[in-house]
C-alpha cells in the first residue's frame, strides 16, 4: 500500500518545481521583451542617415551677427559671423552665403579676423562677445588657410566668449586674441594671449584676475608693438548680472606686449562697466573709448595723444552688455559710429551724435564695415540679420536668404493634413508656417504666420482647436492669438488686490494640459 502522505508530498514537489519553471520563463521572457524593446528604443544615426533636412523658412526674417571680415581688395568677398549661426561667406556681395563652419563643435561666433597679407587666412573666436540673459559659448579659437573650406582649432578651449582679435601687419604669425572667459564663471581661459607662431603656441601677456577678462585689442596701424587692451568684469547669476566693477580698465603697451600699464588720466576712477575703444586709422594719435560707468561718469572719451590723457566728450554711451562698440571712419578722424539699438554717429569727435538711418531696419546693432573708398557704402549687422546701404543709411538691401534666426523654443500643432510648426525667436517675434504643402514650389513666407512681436519664446496651441495659438514676448507677456479672426489677447496673469507684483523672467514656460485642452 502505497504511503498516501508522500505521494502528496511527491505532487507537491512536482509542481513547485512546475511553477518556478513557469516562473523562469516569464522572467526570461519579460527580460527578452525588455531587452527587445531597449534595443528598439536605441536610435543610431545610421537609422536615420537616409533623411534629410529642409528648409520651410520663413525667409522674412534672420538674426544675430557678430562681425564682419571683409576681403579689402574684393569687398564683394566677406564672411558673416553669426551670434548664434556659426560662419557665412559670400564671394557675390551677399547674392548667395555658404555656411563653412557647421562642424566645430560650437555655433556661437564672437569675432572675426581676416589675415592684411592673405585674404584666405581668416582667424574666428567662438562665443558671443555679449552678456545678455541668453548667449552661446564656444570652444577657442579657429583658423582657416583656405577660404573657409576647413578650420583648425588652435587652442584657448576653455576661452568661453572671446572678444576681439588683432593680427600684427608686419608678421601674420603675431596674433593677439582677447579672452573674455565664461560669463556664468570663474577662471578659465581668461585674458590677452599672444602667438607668434600662428597659434601653435600662446602665452598670456595681460592677466587681470580669475573674474576678468580682455574683450578689446587694438593694435597702433603705424606701430603694432603699441597694443590698447580694455578689461571688462562682468558675471551673470540666474537671478541678477553684474555689470562691471574696479578691474575693468583701458591698458597700453609699448613693446609688444611684454609689459601693460593702466591708463587712467581722465578715465573715470569709478567701477567701470563694458568698453568699446578703437584708433583712428587717419589720425593714429587719436584713441576713442566709450564705456558705462558708475556715478554717471560713463560716456564717451577721446584721446589725442595715443591714449596718455583724455577728454570726456560727451555722456553718450550705451549698455555694455549688448553694445559698445565703435568703428572709426576711413575718412574722417573726428567721425566715429556706434552700435547700439538705434546706432549713431559723431562727426565732432564725439560732442554731438545723429542717428544712422534705420528706413525700416531692425533696431539692435553689433557689426560694422565701411568701405574705405566709399564711406557711403557700409555692412551693419544685428538682431534682424545684415544689412547693406550705398545711400549712407538712406536705403538699405536686406540679406534675408542668412537662416541664422535664433530660435529659443519651438512647437507643433494638429493641423491635417500637414501639421504646422511654430517657434519663438531672439527680438524676431513668434510665428507658425506648415510642415508641407500641395504648392510645387513648397513652402514659402506668405505661408507663415506671425501670432506676436518682441522677443519670441514658447508657443502652445490647442491640440483640438488649431487656430487657438499663445504666444509671448519677454517678462511673462502671454497673448491668445486666433488665426482665424487675428483677434491677440493679452492673458498674463494679473496679481490680485493685496498681493505683490508678480515677476516674470526673460523667457517664461508655459504649457497646455494634455488632459483639457484649454487649460494653460
Amino acid at each position: 500500500m502505497k504511503n498516501p502522505i508522500l505521494a502528496k508530498t511527491r505532487v507537491y514537489l512536482i509542481l513547485g518545481m512546475a511553477f518556478s519553471v513557469l516562473i523562469l520563463s516569464m522572467n526570461l521572457y519579460a527580460k527578452k521583451e525588455k531587452d527587445s524593446e531597449q534595443k528598439r528604443d536605441t536610435l543610431k544615426s545610421g537609422d536615420v542617415s537616409g533623411l534629410k533636412l529642409r528648409s520651410i523658412g520663413p525667409a522674412f526674417t534672420s538674426g544675430r551677427i557678430a562681425d564682419f571680415a571683409v576681403n579689402p581688395s574684393n569687398p564683394s568677398e566677406y564672411y558673416v559671423a553669426a551670434a548664434c549661426g556659426h560662419i557665412w561667406k559670400t564671394t557675390n556681395n551677399g547674392t548667395t552665403f555658404k555656411p563653412v563652419f557647421d562642424k566645430n563643435g560650437t555655433y556661437s561666433i564672437g569675432c572675426l579676423k581676416m589675415d592684411p597679407k592673405n585674404p584666405n587666412v581668416v582667424w574666428a573666436g567662438t562665443g558671443e562677445n555679449n552678456h545678455q540673459r541668453a548667449l552661446g559659448y564656444g570652444n577657442g579659437v579657429y583658423k582657416t588657410v583656405d577660404g573657409g573650406k576647413s578650420w583648425k582649432n588652435m587652442g584657448l578651449k576653455e576661452s568661453r566668449q572671446i572678444g576681439m582679435i588683432a593680427i600684427d601687419p608686419r608678421n601674420t604669425n603675431v596674433v593677439y586674441v582677447a579672452a573674455e572667459g565664461s560669463v556664468w564663471g570663474p577662471g578659465g581661459d581668461r585674458g590677452l594671449y599672444k602667438t607668434v607662431d600662428g597659434g601653435e603656441n600662446w602665452e598670456k601677456i595681460l592677466e587681470i584676475s580669475e573674474h576678468t577678462g580682455v574683450n578689446n585689442v587694438v593694435l597702433h596701424p603705424c606701430n603694432p608693438d603699441i597694443i590698447f587692451a580694455t578689461s571688462e568684469q562682468r558675471r551673470r547669476h540666474v537671478h541678477t548680472k553684474i555689470g562691471g566693477g574696479p578691474e575693468s580698465a583701458v591698458y597700453k603697451s609699448e613693446d609688444g606686449g611684454k609689459n601693460f600699464r593702466k591708463l587712467e588720466s581722465g578715465l573715470p576712477s569709478v567701477d567701470i562697466g563694458g568698453m568699446g575703444i578703437a584708433i583712428s586709422p587717419v589720425d593714429p594719435n587719436v584713441v576713442y573709448v566709450i564705456m558705462e560707468a558708475a556715478m554717471d561718469k560713463g560716456g564717451f572719451y577721446r584721446s589725442k595723444d595715443l591714449g596718455e590723457s583724455w577728454e570726456k566728450m560727451s555722456d553718450h554711451h550705451e549698455s555694455g552688455q549688448y553694445y559698445n562698440e565703435i568703428y572709426c571712419d576711413p575718412v574722417n578722424a573726428d567721425k566715429v559710429y556706434s552700435m547700439e539699438t538705434v546706432s549713431r554717429y559723431t562727426e565732432d569727435g564725439g560732442k554731438t551724435w545723429k542717428r544712422i538711418g534705420n528706413n525700416d531696419r531692425h533696431v539692435d546693432d553689433h557689426a560694422f564695415w565701411v568701405d574705405p573708398t566709399d564711406i557711403k557704402h557700409f555692412i551693419i549687422g544685428g538682431d534682424g540679420g545684415v544689412y547693406e546701404t550705398f545711400d549712407q543709411g538712406e536705403h538699405y538691401i536686406h540679406k534675408t536668404n542668412l537662416p541664422v534666426t535664433q530660435f529659443y523654443r519651438v512647437a507643433v500643432d494638429n493641423t491635417e493634413p500637414f501639421y504646422w510648426v511654430y517657434g519663438g525667436t531672439q527680438d524676431n517675434s513668434s510665428f507658425g508656417g506648415p510642415s508641407r504643402n500641395l504648392n510645387n514650389d513648397g513652402v514659402s513666407s506668405c505661408d507663415w504666420v506671425t501670432t506676436l512681436g518682441g522677443d519670441g519664446f514658447f508657443q502652445a496651441i490647442e491640440p483640438t482647436n488649431p487656430d487657438i495659438v499663445y504666444s509671448a514676448y519677454q517678462y511673462g507677456n502671454i497673448y491668445r492669438y486666433d488665426k482665424k479672426s487675428g483677434e491677440s489677447i493679452n492673458i498674463n496673469p494679473r496679481e490680485r488686490k493685496g498681493e505683490d507684483t508678480y515677476k516674470w523672467n526673460w523667457n517664461t514656460p508655459y504649457i497646455l494640459s494634455p488632459h483639457y485642452p484649454t487649460r494653460l
